[in-house]
């Protein structure tokens, strides 16, 4: 069957790939695999294609015999939390991270994680079936408006977390929400957390005109000489969809992803003991807080709904990505870079500072690459035979991950594009990069 959803949703050029009939016909296939019947809550980022979209994703859902509620612009996270107390279903659309002139859509269940991968292919195959199923005139659905689900998801947000510690320790907070959904939420909780607040990019504003919607180091200088100008606590950026969320210390040094998702696990179980989830391709420091804590990690594929459906699954405490998105139970089961954000001052009312937490976990150095290849799904059909039979220690919950007594390789095919991922780490950066060139040599082979 042909693929339409990827990792995270449908994403494309706007107005190029992602058309308006193209988002109306994924809505009527989500309307026809829901039966015709229910509500369904429709969020957007600030992108300038979103309303446009939008409006597409409204008359689809409508054509359906669904009951719309349009809760306007907001973080993905935020439109979750709508919808797990309010809709059966949802639809943001949103390309996340991905440069202005891409757009997206992503589907959202009823309990407010994003759609499993098992009804996205019942979906897909509606949609490339075209057997639409259309209510009948009198049947078509209503449309309503909310405008509170910005403000219902931030005092969620505080009612999760110890709010009145951070309040007293009055944080200077300098944030840049990158012009995106987090502009109307993430300076907001933080005045409400009693924080003072030193926002950059904090416009709604869909062309992006400062930076990408991805908060990557290099475009972030501006908030790392604001946090040591303004003496500040923290830095913290969002995303396009506010989904996910990256952090400065005091100092105005970048936290690396993988060390914020092992010191943000090593608080969690410090709390609580339980079993935590996180892909395969994080980091061993993982493993090793894991282990440290005397409790259970479970490695996925990659892919937040993968992790948060597994952390339903076993009852797990804690769960994320490393790439600054991180999944609390306690307050939803997705990814929320203003949770994070909160959670982490929370850990710093205690008196620590982010620069020390950051030497709390173990050192591991990663390398990366890609090999070109026409045919991806083949040749890792012929990676895994050689690896699983040549006596290696191997993970095939997605592609293969090879581990090695002092590190690890993890080969995966890219599920957009015409090639082979190779990662690998090791606790020196010499031994990380001459992992990472052995899997490039499994995969040349039959490349």
């Amino acid at each position: 069957m042909m693929k339409l959803f990827g990792t995270n949703g449908v994403r494309g050029i706007a107005n190029a790939y992602m058309t308006p009939q193209m988002v109306m016909d994924i809505v009527r296939s989500l309307g026809t695999f829901m039966g015709n019947k229910g509500t369904v809550a429709i969020g957007r980022d600030t992108r300038i294609s979103g309303e446009m979209l939008k409006s597409a994703a409204i008359a689809g859902a409508l054509s359906s015999g669904l009951t719309v509620t349009d809760i306007g612009i907001g973080p993905t996270p935020s439109v979750q939390y709508y919808v797990r107390d309010h809709a059966d279903a949802g639809i943001v659309i949103t390309a996340s991270h991905n440069p202005r002139e891409y757009n997206g859509i992503k589907l959202i269940a009823g309990d407010g994680t994003e759609m499993s991968r098992q009804d996205e292919e019942k979906i897909e195959k509606i949609y490339f079936s075209r057997e639409f199923q259309p209510a009948a005139w009198e049947y078509t659905g209503d449309l309503r408006h909310d405008g509170n689900a910005n403000d219902v998801y931030i005092k969620g947000i505080i009612n999760a977390i110890n709010a009145d510690v951070v309040r007293q320790r009055r944080f200077k907070v300098v944030a840049d929400t990158g012009c995106g959904a987090g502009s109307l939420t993430l300076p907001f909780l933080l005045r409400r957390l009693g924080c003072e607040v030193i926002t950059i990019n904090a416009q709604a504003d869909g062309t992006f005109p400062s930076r990408n919607p991805e908060p990557t180091p290099d475009v972030l200088t501006s908030l790392s000489e604001l946090v040591i100008k303004e003496k500040a606590q923290m830095g913290v950026a969002h995303d396009g969809d506010a989904d996910r969320a990256v952090f400065f210390d005091e100092n105005g040094e970048f936290i690396d992803e993988e060390v914020l998702l092992a010191m943000m696990a090593k608080y969690v179980l410090q709390q609580k003991k339980g079993v935590i989830v996180t892909p395969v391709s994080s980091s061993q420091r993982m493993l090793d807080v894991a282990k440290e804590a005397g409790v259970e990690l479970i490695w996925t594929a990659v892919g937040s709904i993968n992790v948060a459906r597994k952390m339903m699954e076993v009852g797990a405490v804690f769960g994320g990505e490393g790439n600054g998105g991180l999944i609390f139970p306690e307050h939803q089961y997705c990814r929320d870079g203003a949770m994070s954000c909160a959670k982490l001052l929370e850990i710093m009312a205690d008196g620590k500072k982010l620069s020390e937490m950051t030497k709390s976990v173990p050192v591991y150095f990663n390398s990366k690459t890609k090999v070109e290849c026409h045919d991806p799904k083949v040749i890792m059909e012929k990676v895994k035979l050689e690896v699983t039979t040549g006596g290696m220690e191997v993970d095939a919950t997605d592609g293969v991950k090879i581990w090695y007594p002092d590190g690890w390789v993890l080969i995966r095919p890219s599920g957009t594009e015409p090639i082979v991922r190779v990662f690998a780490e090791s606790r020196t950066n010499e031994r990380a990069v001459e992992l990472m060139n052995n899997g490039v040599q499994i995969v040349e082979k039959y490349a």
